[in-house]
């Protein structure tokens, strides 16, 4: 019996080859590396791409309402406003849905219910979306415009402000119809994030609370999100982002209109990535198929933001994680 066997210790492990962690390493740098290069590689071809409209228009783009190739006068003001617009609508839609989903998943389904209905929710994120676009424009557009829209209309009418609100022709597309269809969309992604994230939760604070005479609406708000808040935020942001970068659902309901009219939720408009899709492939060399690549640029730097401004909030959020348990 040799003095390892005796002493029950194990021996001294045989050390990898040095040359194997080197090449693990710079392969991970040539990843991490070639993204970055893609990134950047993206960013100038958009620039390069949109130089003729950053040169006729300068940042007076953004502002400007008027887009006429007939003219060839071009300005991003309502391809902008509707892509903001319809992601916020969206957002103040499937935050709160999304938040009852997973309340009810983690907290009050039946464990016989639980795995079905995540499963089946999880499963609206698999549905294309142009088949989000059909269905919105063929079966809850006329919904909307007939049980929703003329309702309205006919209750807010002269009423300052709200009955503009709601104004416009009742025929079921336009910014509401296509941030209900975006929030439709986002919902799978924000629930499923919140889901996971507030089953991390350790059960004891969860039990402490209860044994304190804890309701289960005070449970989740003063327990269970103080804990989970960096990952339903990330969640949300994540949301945020497939809303933005939507083409093909929201080109179907959202009028495709480039003109401001008004402000109203009825109005048909127009996104960023509508005007791209529908314009791009027909768009002649020279300004407007360069105002079409500035609209891409706009947009890049709109997701941009948020995800700087998300990853700054998640930073400041994760400081204080789980002090208010």
């Amino acid at each position: 019996m040799n003095r390892t066997q005796t002493s029950g210790k194990p021996g001294p492990r045989k050390m990898r080859a040095p040359w194997a962690d080197r090449v693990f390493a710079l392969a991970t740098l040539s990843a991490a590396l070639f993204t970055l290069a893609l990134l950047v590689g993206i960013l100038i071809s958009l620039f390069i791409g949109a130089a003729p409209a950053i040169k006729e228009y300068g940042l007076s783009f953004l502002w400007r309402s008027e887009w006429d190739p007939v003219e060839n006068r071009y300005g991003g003001l309502v391809m902008i406003y509707g892509t903001l617009m319809t992601s916020f609508i969206a957002l103040v839609i499937a935050v709160p849905v999304s938040f009852g989903i997973a309340l009810f998943l983690t907290e009050l389904s039946p464990q016989w219910l639980k795995r079905p209905l995540g499963v089946a929710i999880e499963l609206l994120a698999a549905v294309p979306s142009i088949v989000y676009g059909m269905w919105g424009l063929l079966v809850f557009g006329p919904i909307l415009a007939t049980y929703v829209q003329q309702p309205l209309q006919a209750l807010l009418k002269g009423v300052p402000f709200l009955g503009a609100l709601v104004s416009g022709p009742p025929v079921g597309i336009g910014l509401l119809s296509a941030g209900i269809i975006l929030a439709i969309m986002i919902i799978p992604f924000i629930a499923s994030v919140m889901r996971d994230v507030f089953e991390v939760t350790p059960p004891m604070l969860k039990e402490s609370a209860y044994g304190l005479g804890s309701t289960t609406w005070e449970v989740m708000w003063r327990v269970v999100l103080p804990y989970t808040k960096t990952g339903v935020v990330g969640g949300i942001m994540l949301g945020l982002g497939r809303a933005l970068g939507e083409t093909m659902a929201v080109t179907f309901v959202i009028g495709n209109f480039n003109q401001l009219e008004s402000l109203s939720l009825f109005q048909a408009a127009n996104s960023i990535t509508s005007a791209l899709a529908n314009e791009f492939a027909e768009a002649s060399e020279g300004l407007h198929q360069a105002s079409l690549i500035y609209l891409g640029l706009v947009l890049f730097f709109i997701t941009f933001v948020v995800l700087s401004l998300s990853k700054v909030l998640l930073a400041r959020l994760k400081k204080n994680e789980g002090s208010r348990t």
